[in-house]
């Protein structure tokens, strides 16, 4: 745990590229109504942006002063973000994002496959063709992300549509961890992680086209294009 006298005494520098007023983050609209899940929410965006570099370390006042807030939500929504992986307490000093290596990213995708698979597969044998076209809208809007190069949105739509598609299960906790895995995924790799707009574009259009599979009950293009998907990193 953090220990406010040493953060107000000693704190790390902020680092380049951390969301302030009026920056990347705080431009967004506000998707929640309290203030902690506000600044979770613009955490989230600075570190799937790459705002939030890995490795350094931030303090919860230094990213107060940022947003303009106390520390306390900050403190809270990082110690969510702890909880997730996406960032280590160091004592005493305030928060390290973490350092996602491609082999943890090609662990969560073996577990995401495992989980998720057999559900879109018995999906496709359950599900009447024409509700597929129900989902379109929500493939549409990572193609829209995608095309613009926001890589934030394009994650935040990518885990919406895959929630979509999940909740046909009828499971809600099914929902919930593999959206909690999904998130786990989205953090960069070492060093960061450079993503072309053609590859959110790439990654965009597997959407559609799982679609179009789940609705021919095509199974085997149906696996091929869910493990692919996952081991793009989406």
């Amino acid at each position: 745990m953090e220990q406010a006298s040493a953060e107000t005494a000693a704190e790390p520098h902020p680092g380049p590229g951390i969301p302030g007023p009026g920056g990347p983050a705080s431009r967004k609209p506000p998707r929640r109504h309290s203030v902690r899940g506000q600044i979770l929410d613009a955490l989230r965006d600075a570190l799937v942006g790459g705002e939030l570099a890995p490795g350094e370390v931030y303090s919860a006042p230094a990213l107060a002063e940022r947003f303009g807030v106390s520390a306390t939500p900050v403190r809270e929504a990082m110690q969510q973000l702890a909880g997730e992986g996406a960032v280590e307490v160091v004592p005493n000093r305030g928060f390290r994002v973490a350092r996602r290596s491609a082999r943890e990213l090609a662990e969560l995708a073996e577990v995401r496959a495992l989980l998720e698979v057999p559900v879109m597969l018995s999906l496709a044998e359950a599900i009447a063709p024409e509700r597929w076209a129900g989902l379109r809208p929500f493939a549409e809007a990572t193609a829209v992300a995608a095309a613009k190069g926001d890589r934030a949105a394009y994650l935040e739509s990518d885990r919406t549509f895959h929630q979509a598609v999940l909740s046909l299960a009828g499971n809600q906790q099914l929902v919930v961890v593999a959206d909690e895995l999904h998130r786990r995924a989205q953090w960069p790799l070492v060093g960061g992680q450079i993503v072309r707009t053609a590859d959110l574009v790439a990654d965009a259009a597997e959407h559609m086209a799982l679609l179009d599979a789940l609705a021919a009950r095509d199974l085997d293009t149906v696996e091929s294009l869910v493990r692919d998907h996952f081991n793009g990193g989406a």
